[in-house]
């Protein structure tokens, strides 16, 4: 009886010398063989770049599909790479990154929240954190300096791996699996500092295809219409003041949430005071490149003010939803 209640103290504690503990090489091994081979894992966590602190959810599918979604207090950005391919979304970004100009802006408006095409270029590249043998001479091996076992992550046992710069969580079963990695503060790795990331969802099908109806800044006709004043006439204006405007369109056909509308307004030259407006919509839209008219009427106005006035023309391109 004495016996087994020792057995089954014992059973309970570490064995002296670590001898239940996983080598730290069998640990490295397993972190590294892990990342190799996984054919999908997921980062979730934060890190700081510049002045802005982001979080980052990572869903790489290899061998190169990935869908990332980045984001700060007041911006949101998501990605899909897909080879050589890459889609975007997030209109504050776009916004940040276009210049001032009514055009410019014009192309913000019309993206609204839809995807758009750009170059797998512009995506940071975490290999320091994915790739298996970069991630082993980054933070592993002789840059390991202690070991501290039996540190939970999530409610799982883990391993914590210490070095110069930061510590990478280990499960202490195998295999071996890393389950967290915390940088140093102000040690920069791969572009990124004071990451805190979470590796999960290890060999998961995350389904990562292109979007539909991207948009290609390159080939304009894949936008939204966008509707330019030419010109305006307002030799027709007498009571009541008929007023046009020629128009050109320097998007495409892809379906806007709502048509374009164009204001015009009669403003006094001498007292810069609005005498009267009115509105049109440009219905039915026209190709790329090509020109169309609207026309209505500005009520309330005399010819006398008529004359002493001038009227301007501007256009709201609702964009896509």
């Amino acid at each position: 009886m004495i016996g087994a209640v020792v057995v089954a103290a014992l059973s309970a504690c570490d064995l002296p010398f670590a001898l239940d503990l996983p080598t730290t090489r069998s640990l490295e091994s397993g972190a590294t063989g892990t990342l190799i081979a996984a054919d999908s894992l997921e980062i979730t966590g934060s890190y700081s770049e510049g002045t802005n602190r982001w979080s980052i959810d990572l869903q790489l599918s290899r061998p190169g599909s990935e869908h990332v979604t980045v984001t700060t207090s007041d911006v949101k950005l998501e990605a899909i790479i897909l080879g050589n391919d890459a889609y975007f979304r997030g209109q504050q970004f776009l916004s940040a990154h276009m210049g001032g100009d009514v055009v410019s802006r014009s192309f913000v408006k019309a993206a609204g929240n839809g995807w758009w095409k750009g170059s797998a270029g512009q995506v940071p590249q975490l290999t320091d954190f994915t790739d298996g043998n970069v991630f082993r001479s980054t933070f592993l091996g002789q840059a390991v300096t202690q070991r501290t076992d039996h540190v939970s992550v999530d409610g799982i046992d883990a391993v914590d791996l210490t070095g110069a710069r930061g510590e990478v969580f280990i499960t202490a079963q195998a295999p071996y699996r890393v389950l967290r990695v915390h940088t140093k503060h102000g040690v920069v790795v791969d572009g990124i500092r004071d990451a805190d990331l979470r590796f999960v969802n290890y060999n998961s099908d995350f389904r990562i295809s292109a979007p539909a109806d991207v948009i290609d800044f390159s080939n304009l006709t894949t936008l939204p219409p966008i509707y330019t004043v030419v010109s305006v006439d307002t030799s027709g204006c007498a009571s009541p003041c008929v007023v046009s405007a020629q128009l050109k369109n320097l998007g495409g056909l892809l379906h806007a949430q709502a048509p374009s509308t164009i204001t015009f307004t009669m403003t006094d030259t001498a007292t810069r005071q609005v005498l009267g407006s009115c509105q049109s919509q440009v219905v039915p839209d026209v190709k790329y490149n090509a020109t169309t008219s609207v026309t209505c009427s500005i009520d309330n106005v005399t010819a006398q003010q008529s004359n002493a006035a001038t009227v301007t023309a501007t256009p709201d391109n609702p964009g896509r939803g």
